[in-house]
């Protein structure tokens, strides 16, 4: 008779079961180098567990190649510009019909509290350093954002911040470090003990809660404790893919941001030896950064919350390791664009299993509203994924991304770069076919002219569709 009941459990799929809270992991310049996602010199248990209990989007994709654009397009669920200073500058322009996520959950009866960077800066904040109560990035949206700055003194030290308070005011300032000591030797062990204690005070109150917990590694410099180095110290690396600059126009820079920090001399665009050291440095602090999810998803089990959250893990967007002849993000290319998103839903039919659909963060703000039972708004831009949560057989589906100066659209088989036009010129294109070997190395839009005016409407109809 068990067995019998197995049998059908496995054809006929139970409901999803609302939830009654949001753990929402945001983790910053997090391509999708862990485990689950198939990278087998990656050091990452924690997440690697937590997607075996979730749905795992292997083709998720970020609205914009940088922190603000991005994380706009999260906690507003609408297309946006493409400049980093996006989320500050919009914020100020918010409509308040529109209310953002956080906003529409508290209007619903959640507790709202953001951890950490969970907009642009970490604490939310503006001003000088980052702590002007006066500059709020999302107005109206978390009822508290604690944010613990020990010996970094603020958000903006916090933001680069390496061993024992260093700051990007310290020079040189060096791009790599592993210094030997506790989890809170760096900033992001201060925001696992301040989202450890708010998760405490949620579970002991009636509401419901949507808490938002933000990392910064492993976004530069590469630092991390030095037992989470010693994790890779011996991992065998396997080459860069289409590691030379792209001929032609294209969304290539020249690592800009990464370059500006001390290498001590060294050049990973021409030194392969010190290219591995910052690939094991990188690989490091998403093994830091797996530790803490680790404890806050433990923490939410002791707590007997794990049954009624919905946990959902998001990279703000990928990040170029000498791909394309990148150190960075900031492009349009797959390396910039594609980060993790791991959903797991109480009750969750094939958990573990992963859904090959296109899908983009603007989804995941109606996702939410779905599975908690809160009305979506009508404005949203993106789509739920609760079909998705539902059936992982699902394919299908497009993301549009976006910078100042060109727009993508990513199909399950290509990707098309549209560069804005110049004056009286027509615009440039280039397309990419994802069932080639070639991949992102041959543009294929002159000998491909009919997939790109089709591709092109298809992205000006998404555009001019979405909600006005």
């Amino acid at each position: 008779m068990r067995f019998l009941y197995l049998c059908i459990a496995s054809v006929v799929s139970l409901p999803l079961m609302a939830a009654q809270n949001v753990l929402l992991l945001c983790i910053d310049d997090l391509r999708p180098d862990l485990g689950c996602y198939g990278v087998p010199h990656a050091v990452t248990p924690n997440i690697d567990q937590l997607a075996a209990e979730s749905r795992i989007f292997t083709h998720h994709y970020v609205q914009a190649p940088t922190c603000g654009a991005s994380r706009y397009a999260l906690l507003t669920g609408l297309y946006g510009p493409g400049g980093n200073s996006a989320l500050m500058e919009c914020a100020k322009k918010l409509d308040p019909k529109r209310p953002s996520l956080p906003e529409t959950f508290r209007q619903a009866g959640f507790t709202t509290v953001a951890v950490g960077k969970v907009s642009h800066h970490p604490g939310g904040l503006g001003g000088k350093f980052w702590n002007d109560p006066k500059e709020v990035e999302m107005p109206q949206a978390w009822d508290r954002q604690p944010l613990p700055c020990g010996p970094w003194k603020h958000p903006q030290g916090m933001m680069h911040g390496l061993a024992k308070g260093a700051t990007r005011s310290n020079k040189p300032y060096p791009a790599l470090e592993a210094v030997d000591g506790p989890d809170t030797i760096y900033p992001d062990g201060l925001i696992t003990q301040t989202a450890l204690g708010e998760l405490k005070t949620l579970a002991a109150s009636e509401k419901p809660f949507l808490l938002a917990v933000g990392w910064i590694r492993p976004h530069l410099p590469f630092g991390a404790p030095e037992k989470f180095l010693k994790l890779h110290a011996k991992t065998a690396l396997p080459a860069i893919p289409h590691p030379l600059r792209p001929q032609g126009k294209t969304t290539w820079h020249a690592s800009g941001e990464f370059t500006r920090y001390d290498h001590a001399g060294h050049d990973a665009r021409t030194d392969s030896d010190y290219a591995d050291r910052v690939r094991r440095h990188y690989a490091a602090c998403v093994s830091y950064a797996d530790a803490q999810v680790g404890e806050v998803l433990r923490a939410l089990k002791l707590l007997k919350l794990d049954q009624n959250t919905v946990v959902v893990l998001w990279g703000d967007h990928g990040w170029h390791l000498g791909e394309h002849g990148i150190w960075g993000k900031h492009s349009l290319f797959e390396e910039s664009l594609r980060s993790p998103l791991i959903v797991r839903q109480p009750r969750m039919p094939d958990p573990g299993t992963s859904s090959a659909a296109v899908v983009e963060t603007t989804d995941i703000f109606p996702t939410l509203c779905e599975l908690c039972e809160v009305k979506t708004p009508e404005f949203l831009h993106g789509t739920s994924l609760k079909s998705h949560l539902q059936n992982p057989r699902l394919t299908g589906g497009a993301a549009i991304s976006y910078q100042d100066r060109a727009e993508s659209l990513r199909t399950s088989r290509y990707r098309l770069i549209r560069h804005h036009a110049a004056s009286g010129k027509h615009p440039f294109f280039e397309l990419y076919d994802h069932q080639s070997t070639a991949v992102e190395t041959l543009n294929l839009a002159q000998s491909h002219t009919e997939i790109v005016t089709k591709l092109s409407a298809q992205l000006d109809h998404k555009l001019e569709n979405t909600p006005p």
